[in-house]
């Protein structure tokens, strides 16, 4: 199972700011207003960070556990599913041309599911990671 969240540090600044930085993502930070802005700032620097990396076709860092004092940020509903078609596809080594194969669709339909920019369907990438032997769901939990 993958989580698509990420530990990050939460601390004000000397402005009253809250400074967010990313223990496994260290080129990524952020701030916010308050608290949630701040989350908010969070979620989608990480998701600039990780669709950059998922358009250059670059290694994706895996989460570390949370530790005292770090809250986890998740992925950006949109990008977690292309995310995880992406590091499927690694893992078992499956080309873009084999896994339209196994879909019976052309290699440009599997592009664009792992493009950022394109938005696509969940059902297809949900068909797409059905093939690579894994199953797509969403958590919904009270927050912390």
């Amino acid at each position: 199972m993958s989580a698509f969240t990420y530990p990050a540090k939460f601390k004000a600044g000397s402005d009253g700011r809250i400074l967010v930085e990313f223990v496994d993502l260290p080129r990524v930070a952020t701030d916010g207003k308050d608290e949630l802005e701040a989350m908010e700032e969070a979620i989608d620097a990480i998701g600039s960070d990780l669709s950059i990396r998922l358009s250059r076709r670059e290694e994706i860092p895996e989460p570390s556990a949370a530790k005292r004092g770090q809250r986890l940020v998740p992925v950006p509903l949109w990008l977690a599913p292309k995310l995880a078609l992406y590091l499927a596809m690694r893992d078992q080594q499956v080309s873009n041309s084999e896994l339209a194969r196994r879909l019976g669709v052309h290699e440009r339909v599997i592009r664009r599911m792992l493009d950022p920019e394109h938005a696509s369907k969940a059902e297809k990438i949900q068909a797409a990671l059905a093939v690579m032997g894994k199953q797509m769901t969403v958590e919904v939990r009270d927050a912390a």
